[in-house]
């Protein structure tokens, strides 16, 4: 069985890459999200790999809202280019004669004030070489990636931690409720059993009819089930914290599960210590479900 750490769905990842006149440096971060969702910030040179490089986060966060953000330098000025827009140099030309021929007056077109019109020549940058760009670009996504998942994974084991303690404290509080029940049938028999001899006097109290008062009783307040599946609930979840890829969602069904036993232990609480650990196992309960929010 292959164990597998839990993740949180915060976190923060950063890495440069600093190679052949070519910087590039990665930053992530994320935050709770039901699915995964993710938005990627990168320069117009890079546009292309924005597919690519959405598949490679995938592959390492399955939920958050995830925002990355790429910084791309090159100190090579061969990134840039000039280019003629012949249409529009004719077009100067043409114009410029008419208004000589119109305006009585002498052409002093020359190739340097035509290349001084507006956007007769155009400085702009080079397309780039996806196919030898593209290595450089998925080694950086993936150094922030991985440390974007180690941030999270640092976090998950905090979070995991914290489940833990409060799984113990209610399987402790189902303990107590065990050991707790026979005493409550037993102090409801002495009470039942002085207010009969109060109103009856001295008179025998039967011994059936009061055997059944209390059966009845013990089993309008038994939470036997309750407490099974309250104990099979938290094995279930440490299981699935040890076992599952994609926890989060199942942990969340389990606490909702925990939850509704708890409500059903309080319900059928008819005495005050078993009522108060009843509302520490909700207690607990919701914080695990607080915690189980920020895990992937």
């Amino acid at each position: 069985m292959r164990i597998r750490m839990v993740r949180s769905m915060t976190g923060f990842g950063r890495f440069e890459l600093n190679e052949d006149g070519r910087k590039l440096t990665v930053e992530m971060k994320s935050v709770n999200h039901r699915y995964c969702e993710i938005g990627i910030r990168l320069p117009k040179k890079l546009n292309f790999f924005e597919t690519a490089i959405r598949n490679i986060v995938k592959k390492y966060a399955s939920r958050g809202k995830i925002d990355m953000y790429l910084y791309y330098e090159e100190e090579s000025d061969s990134t840039e280019s000039v280019r003629y827009n012949r249409a529009i140099a004719e077009e100067y030309i043409r114009y410029m004669k008419q208004m000589s021929e119109e305006f009585g007056l002498s052409s002093d077109i020359s190739v340097t004030s035509l290349a001084r019109m507006q956007d007769v020549l155009v400085a702009e940058e080079a397309e780039p070489d996806e196919d030898a760009l593209m290595p450089f670009v998925e080694r950086a996504v993936r150094g922030a990636c991985e440390r974007f998942v180690a941030t999270r994974t640092t976090e998950g084991a905090e979070l995991r931690k914290d489940v833990e303690t409060k799984l113990d404290s209610i399987l402790a509080g189902v303990d107590e409720i065990v050991a707790r029940s026979p005493e409550i049938v037993s102090a409801y028999r002495s009470k039942l059993l002085a207010k009969v001899q109060e109103v009856m006097g001295d008179t025998q109290v039967d011994p059936q009819a009061l055997a059944i008062e209390i059966v009845s009783y013990a089993d309008r307040i038994c939470t036997d089930e309750e407490t099974v599946r309250l104990r099979a609930h938290c094995k279930s979840m440490r299981d699935t914290l040890d076992a599952t890829d994609n926890v989060g969602r199942k942990l969340d069904f389990i606490a909702q599960e925990m939850n509704r036993e708890a409500n059903t232990i309080l319900s059928k609480a008819n005495d005050l210590i078993v009522s108060d650990i009843a509302i520490n196992l909700k207690t607990d309960i919701e914080k695990i479900r607080e915690q189980i929010q920020n895990i992937e």
